[in-house]
C-alpha cells in the first residue's frame, strides 16, 4: 500500500470562478516578476510556468504542473458506437441555430453524445483525438464526490463525520470541529475562502490555492468562517479539497492512486490520466485538474447514469447515485446542488452535471438515458444555463426518436 502524502507543517458571486489560467497567473507573475527567488518565498510556481499560464488556452495547462498518474487497466472496457443522427439545430439564447455554430461559439474542443450506453455523435476539433488528455477542471469535484459515496459504503467515513477529528492535523478546531463531510459535499462549509480570481489580489481565494505549492498548509492558513457550517450553500472550491484531503487520510494514499483503484480500472477507462499537484510528489488538487480523455469522461457519466454501475458491475453504491440525484436542503448560489453535482435549471432531477470552469461539462440525463460530454475554452461561467438548455434538447430529441423507432 502506498503511504498517504502526509499534510505537512505549512511553510507559509461566482460559482466556478474567473478564468485561472489568465487574471490569477497575471497577477501572480506581476508579483514575482522575473525573480525566481521571490516566486519560492510566495511559494508559487516559478515565473517561467506562471508566464505560460497568462498565455496558454485553459485546455493547455494540465502539462504545466506536476501529476500523478491515475492508471487504467490493461484493457479497456468497450464504449460501443454507432453513429446516428442528432439535433442539428439547437436553441441559443432566444434564437434556433446549427449545433456546429453553438460549438464554434462557445469554443468547443470535444462534444460527445452517448445514448443508451452507445456512443452516437462525437465530434473533437482538429489537432485532437480520442487519446487527447483534456483538463477537467472543476469537473473534478463531482469525481471526488463518486469516491467519497464509496467510502461511505465501505464505513471509511460517515457524512456526519467532523473534519477535525478525519484531519486532526489542521489543528483549529473551533473552525473544523463546526464542520461535517455532509457540509463539504454540499458547499455548506462557511469556510472563508472566496472564488476571487481578482488580478489585484491574485493569491487568495481559490486562486491562491490554485497556485500554492502547499495546499495542505493554504488549507490551515484559512481556517475562517464567513458563516455557520451548515446554514448556507456557497459554492467553494477549497470544501472539495478538503474531501481530497480526507480520502487520502483515511484509504491510506494519493488520490490518483484511490481514483485508479477504485473507478478507473473497473469501469474500463481507455487510458491513463493524470492528477496535477501542488509540487512534484504532493498533493492532488482535488477541486480540479484531472486530464483524462473525452471518451473516459463520457464514461463516467455513463457510470452515474447506470446508476452506479459499469459493465454490470456495481462500482458507486446506487444509495450514492439517489443522493446525488436528490437536491440539497440549501441550494447553492442560486442552483439546486447535491454531493458536489450541479441540477441543470428546468430540468426533473435526474437531470444533472459536472461542471468546469471554461465550459467543461458532463451531463446526465437517467430519464432519457443521455451523457454529453463537452470541453471546451470558453469564458469563464459563460452561457452555462443556454449550454445546458442545449443538451436537455438534444437529450429530449434522442428519447422522442427513440419512442418512435420500433
Amino acid at each position: 500500500m502506498t503511504a498517504s502524502p502526509a499534510i505537512p507543517d505549512s511553510p507559509a458571486p461566482t460559482r466556478r470562478g474567473r478564468r485561472w489560467g489568465v487574471t490569477a497567473a497575471v497577477g501572480a507573475a506581476a508579483v514575482a516578476g522575473s525573480a525566481w527567488t521571490a516566486a519560492a518565498l510566495i511559494n508559487v510556481p516559478d515565473p517561467v510556468t506562471l508566464a505560460a499560464l497568462a498565455v496558454i488556452e485553459p485546455s493547455a495547462v494540465g502539462p504545466w504542473f506536476p501529476s500523478r498518474v491515475i492508471q487504467a487497466p490493461a484493457r479497456a472496457r468497450d464504449l460501443p458506437s454507432r453513429s446516428r443522427p442528432i439535433l442539428d439545430r439547437v436553441p441559443w439564447k432566444g434564437r434556433t441555430v446549427p449545433l456546429m455554430d453553438m460549438l464554434a461559439a462557445t469554443h468547443t474542443n470535444a462534444f460527445l453524445v452517448v445514448q443508451d450506453g452507445t456512443l452516437v455523435h462525437e465530434w473533437q476539433r482538429p489537432g485532437t483525438g480520442p487519446a487527447t488528455l483534456f483538463p477537467s477542471w472543476s469537473v473534478a469535484k463531482s469525481i471526488v464526490s463518486l469516491l467519497v459515496g464509496d467510502a461511505v459504503a465501505r464505513g471509511q467515513l460517515a457524512e456526519t463525520d467532523r473534519v477535525s477529528t478525519l484531519l486532526p492535523d489542521l489543528k483549529n478546531g473551533a473552525v473544523f470541529g463546526q464542520i461535517t463531510v455532509r457540509n463539504l459535499l454540499d458547499m455548506a462549509s462557511g469556510i472563508a475562502v472566496p472564488e476571487n480570481y481578482d488580478p489585484r489580489h491574485p493569491l487568495t481565494g481559490t486562486a491562491g490555492m490554485y497556485l500554492t505549492r502547499d495546499i495542505a498548509g493554504f488549507v490551515r492558513d484559512n481556517a475562517h468562517l464567513a458563516f455557520k457550517p451548515g446554514s448556507q450553500g456557497r459554492y467553494r472550491s477549497i470544501d472539495t479539497e478538503l474531501l481530497g484531503l480526507i480520502l487520502a487520510r483515511v484509504e491510506g494514499k494519493p488520490l490518483a492512486d484511490i481514483l485508479s483503484e477504485r473507478i478507473w480500472k473497473p469501469m474500463g477507462a481507455q487510458a491513463d490520466a493524470t492528477w496535477n499537484l501542488d509540487r512534484p510528489g504532493g498533493l492532488e488538487k482535488a477541486f480540479c485538474c484531472i486530464n483524462a480523455t473525452a471518451r473516459d469522461f463520457a464514461r463516467l457519466g455513463l457510470l452515474v447514469a447506470d446508476q452506479g454501475r459499469a459493465g454490470g458491475n456495481r462500482i458507486i453504491p446506487a444509495r450514492w447515485i439517489d443522493r446525488i440525484l436528490t437536491p440539497a436542503r440549501r441550494a447553492v448560489d442560486g442552483w439546486q446542488y447535491s454531493a458536489q453535482w450541479w441540477h441543470a435549471p428546468g430540468g426533473s432531477d435526474s437531470d444533472i452535471s459536472a461542471i468546469g470552469v471554461y465550459g467543461q461539462y458532463v451531463y446526465v440525463n437517467q430519464d432519457t438515458g443521455t451523457v454529453i460530454v463537452k470541453l471546451s475554452d470558453h469564458g469563464a461561467e459563460q452561457d452555462e444555463v443556454d449550454t445546458l438548455s442545449v443538451m436537455q434538447a438534444i437529450a429530449a430529441d434522442l428519447a422522442a426518436t427513440a419512442r418512435q423507432d420500433p
